[in-house]
């Protein structure tokens, strides 16, 4: 599932992202390596979210899921997205 559609997922269902437990999981896995902070000075595209959320991921190994990265990359393109 791409950003987009985990995006469009919780647009439909009327739930923000905040709501769906993103930004908790963005602040616990994130916050492993680096401030937060570091991530939301950016805005970045859908693909370029993702781009950097895998790469983090390729630094954290196995503490971050395939399916928490993409939710990650997910939340990022909602609040910090051009």
């Amino acid at each position: 599932m791409t950003p987009l559609v985990v995006v469009a997922l919780i647009s439909v269902s009327g739930i923000t992202a905040e709501e769906s437990g993103a930004k908790g999981l963005f602040e616990k896995r994130c916050s492993l390596c680096h401030p937060t902070s570091r991530h939301l000075g950016k805005t970045e595209s859908s693909e370029e979210w993702e781009k950097t959320v895998l790469k983090m991921k390729g630094y954290a190994g196995d503490r971050i899921s395939d399916k928490d990265a993409k939710i990650i990359a997910g939340y990022l393109a909602e609040i910090k997205g051009k």
